[in-house]
């Protein structure tokens, strides 16, 4: 993943910073308990593509 891109991407849902997880190839939003896929190095930034994430699996982020 691009460092410059990781810079400048937010959640589309709050605006709020984003955790780049590279084993997981996800970016996290803990504000709103989403997880972004990354595909073939590709942010997939849609809500609907977000997995739903629980509050202990966010408390380990």
């Amino acid at each position: 993943m691009d460092k410059k891109l990781l810079d400048i991407l937010v959640c589309p849902i709050c605006k709020g910073p984003l955790i780049y997880k590279k084993e997981e190839q996800e970016l996290i939003c803990k504000f709103d308990r989403l997880a972004y896929p990354i595909r073939e190095g590709i942010p997939i930034m849609l809500e609907n593509e977000a997995r739903q994430m629980d509050t202990e699996e966010v408390e380990k982020v």
